[in-house]
């Protein structure tokens, strides 16, 4: 078991937080915002950055190669259409794209919007791990959370509209 630490303060302790998260044990903040038959996509638990999404498989598996074939174009299909929706429904213009195959979850894609404010630590993919807990730590605030929410609630109806 693993103590992991929410965005909302909490601590849960699981073997595996995308398990927990795609199979409901865990609900993260904001609940799924889209879901199809192979993937489930939710904020981030762990950091509140609005449009923040992660992609992740409702199997266990460790990497990109073990997807089947009906994943793997679904993966692509779910991932077209949040970054799609991201762009249309928030003006996210770019987004950093993380996948790593040691992690102690399961295989996930971390869709990391790039906002203005998130320039002051760089420009490069360096900047993204102090972005991170520069949110976790600053904008962890009742009106930062809140607008985390709205942005979920919009990505929600152009996901599944």
């Amino acid at each position: 078991m693993r103590t992991i630490k929410l965005s909302n303060g909490k601590s849960v302790e699981v073997e595996c937080l995308s398990c927990a998260i795609t199979s409901g044990l865990i609900e993260p903040d904001g609940g799924v915002v889209y879901e199809t038959e192979h993937f489930h996509a939710h904020q981030d638990v762990a950091y509140p950055i609005k449009g923040l999404i992660i992609l992740a498989s409702k199997r266990h598996i460790k990497s990109f190669d073990e997807l089947t074939e009906a994943e793997q174009l679904d993966y692509i299909q779910v991932l077209t259409k949040i970054r799609r929706a991201q762009r249309q429904t928030l003006g996210i213009e770019y987004v950093y794209y993380f996948y790593n195959e040691d992690t102690t979850h399961h295989f996930h894609t971390w869709m990391v919007p790039r906002y203005e404010w998130m320039y002051d630590f760089g420009r490069s993919v360096e900047s993204v791990r102090p972005v991170l807990l520069h949110a976790r730590r600053e904008r962890n605030g009742e009106e930062d959370i809140q607008e985390v929410m709205k942005a979920l609630d919009a990505l929600e109806i152009a996901l599944n509209t």
